[in-house]
């Protein structure tokens, strides 16, 4: 290490060697060798570091100022605005006979291929070494993490995403077990994208806990810690016996002040970030958990300190604390919006007027300007982002680093479903709910460019895209970590896009409130559930009191037949639908069958005595 020291700029060299471990200085020595960058800045997270890199970004040209005191613009390349699925692969020992959801390539072939890439990738560049931890610092939730990028940008977005971990590495001297990030932006064009796109590529090593990401800049490819993390997380998770979860953390208010959190996984366009923006509730992440068992209790942390979310459709009415947070002074990264030339920010649905021109992901832009291929360009990337750190929002609860966790009361599925599941329901028991409500989630698709309009996409506990292990052994998994619980969070299904015959939706927006108040009070046992063959549902009574207390509104009670209605075709559509995929997974626990072909024959006798519609009435006792 020491014939690089000439490399290590600003006092560098010494902040490195200050934490004694020497499983980090060889995986360190290592790649600094083979990307052979010109220089190495290492981030100790004070505040004089965290300035360092935020004006390097702007220095080499990844960022741009704007208008509001803290806020700037990343523009990605053209052809570089969303993960890389083809070329995103777990490295495998040669045979693995591993499930075929999984995109995978023969580890040794991967480590050759990606090495041979990085060789001298960062040539004439600066190399940021970064450290975090993935959840609060000094707790047993605590994963540290190393990360080496050429980027600006991705060490800039990673300080506002993640908490420093600089200390953690101190404390833990020569520990080798964090995870590791490399990254390469790779040889970058006039407007410093990523040129090489060809070579993107994003693998994954499960064995050493390293993850490779290079010829490419957008963040779901490159910021280390969060999804690619999550890989490597669900593998760790899956040794120890705790959970990794694409899950958000919010915690509800219940009456004299109570605060009771939930967790909650919902696939993209199913509204998981209305769900924890709601006002007057406490946001403590909106995408990745850990979840652990204590004392026959679940607790869970927030992975991350901030948001990297899609920005398209936020607007003043139905996102007020987001508006506000984007257009007040703070540190703000925005990607792939359109800049006007006082350096306003718009984006596709905000609600004010559409520019006429600025500059955008495809340079100078103006209305009616297309691409290449002839495709009309809009003013806002469809995947634009922002990227902030939660204390700036006002719903932002101060227990998200807290090193214990916050107890977990409830678990919420939700998914996009205009026919089956009813706007609210609690499982039975742990069981029941992973094997109907997680494990059996979907989602129906939205747009041509994400498959057919109404196709349900498979989507296990919202998680299927980051799965580095069998579905089968997933879900296992949840089923285990249940097992020893006292008093297991309750399981729910939640549904925002149930319709009628015409295709009229059935609820409103902010019907989703009074949903999540009575699950609120469902978990202490302080309102009463109707049972029907899938679960349990709200009482006409308590609902129309939650109504009126929550939203002044009037409910009737034929809104409620309608919504809470037993559709018993299209539940016995989906149990088979689910129990097709299930039977083709070699390692479904036999739990699954039994469980899914008991909602199944309860359907059907139902459906014998009360026809196919049955109201929620029919079930009251």
């Amino acid at each position: 290490m020491k014939d690089l020291r000439n490399k290590f700029v600003k006092n560098s060299f010494e902040k490195l060697m200050r934490i004694k471990n020497p499983y980090l200085h060889s995986f360190v020595e290592k790649y600094v060798k083979l990307c052979n960058p010109a220089k190495i800045f290492v981030n100790s997270g004070s505040p004089e570091d965290l300035k360092y890199i935020r004006e390097a970004a702007i220095k080499y040209g990844e960022e741009i100022k704007l208008k509001v005191e803290g806020h700037t613009v990343h523009f990605d390349g053209y052809y570089d605005q969303a993960r890389d699925k083809e070329n995103t692969k777990i490295l495998l020992p040669k045979g693995n006979n591993c499930s075929r959801h999984i995109n995978w390539i023969e580890r040794e072939k991967g480590l050759k291929e990606i090495h041979e890439i990085l060789k001298d990738i960062m040539k004439g560049k600066e190399l940021f070494i970064c450290f975090y931890t993935l959840g609060p610092e000094n707790s047993e939730f605590t994963i540290p993490c190393v990360q080496l990028t050429d980027s600006a940008y991705v060490a800039h977005s990673e300080n506002i995403l993640f908490r420093q971990g600089y200390k953690e590495f101190l404390r833990r001297g020569s520990d080798p077990s964090f995870f590791k990030f490399v990254h390469s932006a790779g040889e970058l064009d006039e407007r410093k994208n990523s040129k090489n796109i060809d070579k993107r590529r994003v693998y994954i090593d499960l064995e050493n806990e390293t993850v490779y990401s290079v010829n490419t800049q957008y963040g779901g490819n490159t910021i280390g810690p969060k999804k690619l993390a999550l890989r490597l997380a669900v593998n760790r998770a899956s040794k120890e016996g705790w959970l990794a979860e694409h899950m958000f953390i919010v915690g509800i208010r219940g009456p004299n002040g109570r605060v009771t959190y939930f967790t909650g996984a919902f696939p993209s366009l199913c509204g998981k970030t209305s769900t924890v923006m709601i006002p007057g509730e406490r946001l403590i992440g909106d995408d990745i958990a850990y979840l652990r068992k204590r004392n026959g209790k679940v607790y869970a942390v927030n992975a991350e300190k901030g948001i990297f979310g899609i920005i398209a459709g936020i607007n003043s009415k139905d996102d007020p604390l987001l508006f506000k947070a984007l257009h007040s002074p703070g540190e703000i990264i925005f990607s792939n919006v359109l800049v006007t030339e006082d350096g306003e920010v718009y984006w596709n649905g905000k609600n004010s007027p559409m520019p006429e021109k600025g500059i955008n992901h495809s340079g100078e832009w103006y209305k009616g300007k297309r691409d290449a291929e002839g495709n009309l360009i809009p003013p806002s990337h469809p995947n634009a982002r922002f990227t902030l750190s939660l204390d700036l929002l006002e719903n932002f609860d101060p227990r998200l680093n807290d090193p214990m966790g916050v107890e977990i009361k409830g678990i919420i599925y939700g998914g996009r479903d205009s026919d089956t599941w009813v706007p609210v329901e609690q499982s039975f028991d742990w069981v029941h709910g992973v094997v109907t409500k997680g494990a059996s989630l979907e989602s129906e698709t939205t747009a041509a460019t994400l498959g057919k309009v109404g196709e349900r996409k498979f989507n296990p506990m919202a998680n299927l895209d980051f799965l580095p292990i069998s579905i089968g052994k997933y879900v296992r998994m949840h089923l285990e970590f249940g097992k020893d619980l006292e008093n297991p969070p309750k399981i729910f299904s939640i549904n925002y896009f149930l319709k009628d015959e015409n295709g009229k939706f059935l609820t409103e927006k902010n019907d989703k409130r009074v949903w999540l108040k009575w699950m609120e009070l469902r978990v202490h046992n302080e309102v009463d559930a109707i049972k029907t063959p899938t679960g349990y549902i709200p009482m006409y009574e308590d609902l129309k009191k939650l109504f009126k207390e929550v939203l002044s509104k009037d409910y009737e009670e034929e809104d409620y037949i309608k919504q809470f209605t037993l559709r018993i075709p299209e539940n016995l559509a989906k149990i088979d639908r689910i129990l097709k995929i299930y039977r083709e997974i070699p390692d479904t626990p036999d739990v699954v069958f039994r469980v899914l072909k008991e909602q199944k024959e309860r359907l059907l006798e139902i459906k014998k005595r009360l026809g196919d519609y049955v109201s929620p009435y029919d079930f009251y006792t």
